[in-house]
């Protein structure tokens, strides 16, 4: 598409040549673009279509790459992709083999900070700044995070160290009113008192015009005049909770307006002190359909950008998630659910509304949000903790010591395990099966299918042990097939047969079906185990069945390393040909899934060529 400004614009130094009208235009370009290629592409729309104006005013007053901008998240940093150099590839956005939607070090030299969960940016940022104060370097470190990442508590161990360093950092709390869904807790209602005290603004608009004028700092007018203002504050909205730890706070500023954004942080970018500068913003900015419902376009796949998203029934395993535990509870008081401010994304959206004193939303703090668990697992209760696997990961020290050295009941609900495809490294939900699996009493399980998941749900919550079962993003097949029952570390014989022996973990007995049907094309007998748990296993029993064979294929979702597949190698002593397909030991990059497994991994021809090649000759058709 042609552009009046944007097409000009190849790295920051271009913006600053601008007037403030062309800034304006810039934004509304930047955001048809943006939208059209999330639109075609998918992406995260509403929190990058909130942040356009803040993210030129930064450009324009501060010289990036020397400075350094670091983001929270990445959730919100397409503009700034835009207007360093990338928007020449921003159509291959998400894209296998085209540019990341987080910042990526590999990309650009502005991008100064690789990140995806939240949270971690105040960290790394106060990390720079000493390494500057240490090494002489003058430069300023900007750190930019949403009000949603601040209900984790490492940002609150971030701000405590920040004071204790008096360091320099700029902190920008982007501040929207949510994460991905509405925002929890003390400090939301914090802010949103500080963005809708009016009075207290306009006095402070009229008190910074006094200020403007020619006042010696060391007067006792101007000492008169800052203790009138901190007076005034603390009437019209109490203490501050950022000056409390002694950093300086600024704000609330509207976030869509350029031109007082380019002054504010224009005052404040020379202040050899720690501050903080309140930036209000809409999520969704510019696009009505996301204004309404942000929490909706978040992250999108593709979409008609006229009409916008059409909300149908899901048939995925967040949602039978979701339905399951709604039949559950009705019978059973003792459920309550979590989520990690991801309600409609694990599927807990209908439980909430059904049961809205046993759904908790623990914001962004997994680390709370399983020990927390845990307590109401002491206390008699049934929790599932609803939680996207790599998210899970935040949460390991208190999985280990506060839920399973107890043996609680605790139910984890692990979301997108295995690939999920566009958002890449930091999103794939591969490392689960490794970081589990040696976890005293901890009990891991997978389903191949609906009905198999909601046995399983049961049979976990019945437990009186922790129990973690784990499912992919996207489809659940929905065969009414009767399932058998679930028994505690027994497996499925779902087809018996004596050339070749297959094991497959949860949706991975998709392709352990197609490969049976190409195995008996080739006049080979398969078997194919639907292994259900990664622990505990009846290994001896598993054993038995696989000596038998001439081949042994096992297929997970996971990485291999640590993974299900070498632990049946190395328990099997049978002298037979193993083949173990999990995801390589290294860190897997986005694109489409079909795309990830072709291009890295396998696909179920390579498999079948791969098997062919082992089989005695006479096979080899």
């Amino acid at each position: 598409m042609e552009y009046k400004y944007l097409n000009k614009i190849n790295s920051p130094k271009d913006i600053k040549q601008m007037s403030l009208e062309e800034l304006k235009v810039l934004s509304y370009e930047i955001r048809e673009e943006i939208k059209t290629v999330v639109s075609t592409n998918g992406g995260h729309l509403a929190s990058n279509l909130g942040t356009i104006e803040l993210t030129l005013a930064l450009h324009y007053v501060f010289n990036s790459p020397k400075d350094k901008l670091i983001w929270d998240v990445g959730h919100q940093t397409y503009a700034h992709k835009l207007i360093t150099g990338r928007k020449e590839k921003f159509s291959t956005l998400r894209q296998y083999n085209g540019i990341s939607g987080f910042p990526k070090r590999c990309e650009s030299v502005h991008d100064i900070f690789e990140v995806g969960h939240s949270s971690t940016s105040l960290s790394a940022a106060l990390g720079y700044d000493i390494a500057n104060r240490l090494m002489k370097i003058d430069n300023k470190v900007i750190c930019i995070m949403g009000d949603g990442a601040m209900t984790a508590g490492m940002a609150y161990e971030a701000l405590n160290h920040m004071s204790e360093l008096k360091s320099n950092v700029i902190f920008i709390l982007n501040d929207n009113s949510m994460s991905i869904n509405q925002n929890i807790g003390g400090l939301s209602k914090h802010l949103d008192r500080l963005r809708t005290a009016k009075t207290y603004n306009k006095f402070k608009n009229s008190l910074k015009k006094i200020f403007k004028k020619d006042i010696d700092e060391n007067s006792y007018f101007y000492n008169f005049l800052v203790k009138i203002r901190d007076f005034i504050k603390f009437l019209f909205i109490g203490s501050v909770f950022f000056e409390e730890l002694g950093i300086k706070y600024f704000g609330p500023v509207d976030g869509h307006d350029i031109d007082l954004l380019i002054k504010e942080f224009d005052s404040i970018k020379n202040l050899n002190r720690p501050v903080v500068i309140h930036v209000v913003t809409k999520k969704g900015k510019g696009y009505k359909y996301a204004e309404k419902k942000p929490e909706i376009y978040h992250g999108v796949g593709k979409f008609d950008l006229e009409k916008g998203i059409e909300i149908k029934k899901k048939d995925d395993y967040s949602s039978v998630l979701g339905e399951t535990l709604v039949e559950l509870g009705e019978k059973d008081k003792r459920i309550v659910t979590i989520t990690a401010a991801m309600l409609q994304g694990t599927g807990l959206d209908e439980f909430a509304k059904k049961f809205p004193n046993r759904l908790f939303d623990v914001g962004i703090a997994e680390q709370h949000g399983v020990t927390f668990a845990a307590g109401l697992a002491s206390a008699g209760m049934r929790p599932i903790f609803a939680v996207y696997s790599t998210f899970l990961q935040r949460g390991y020290d208190q999985i280990v010591h506060d839920v399973c050295l107890q043996k609680l009941p605790v139910v984890f609900a692990i979301d997108r395990a295995g690939l999920v495809g566009a958002d890449g490294e930091t999103h794939h939900g591969v490392f689960d099966i490794a970081f589990l699996r040696h976890i005293p009493n901890m009990t891991i399980m997978s389903p191949k299918n609906k009905n198999e998941f909601k046995k399983m749900l049961k049979f976990a919550i019945d437990l009186s042990s922790p129990v973690a079962i784990r499912y992919p993003r996207g489809q659940c097949p929905m065969e009414d097939k009767k399932i058998q029952d679930i028994s505690l570390g027994k497996f499925e014989i779902i087809e018996s047969g004596k050339d070749i022996c297959i094991i497959a973990l949860g949706n991975k007995n998709k392709e352990a079906e197609q490969l049976v049907n190409k195995f008996s094309n080739k006049g080979l007998s398969t078997t194919h185990i639907n292994l259900r748990f990664v622990k505990p296993l009846d290994i001896e029993a598993l054993c038995k069945i696989i000596e038998r064979h001439k081949v042994c294929i096992t297929l997970e979702a996971g990485c291999y390393q640590g993974g299900v597949g070498q632990m049946i190698k190395a328990e099997c002593k049978a002298n037979i040909e193993f083949l173990n397909y999990g995801y390589k030991d290294e860190f897997i990059p986005h694109g489409d899934m079909d795309n990830l497994l072709k291009e890295l991994f396998y696909t179920v021809d390579d498999i079948e060529k791969e098997v062919l090649n082992k089989i005695d000759g006479e096979y080899n058709a």
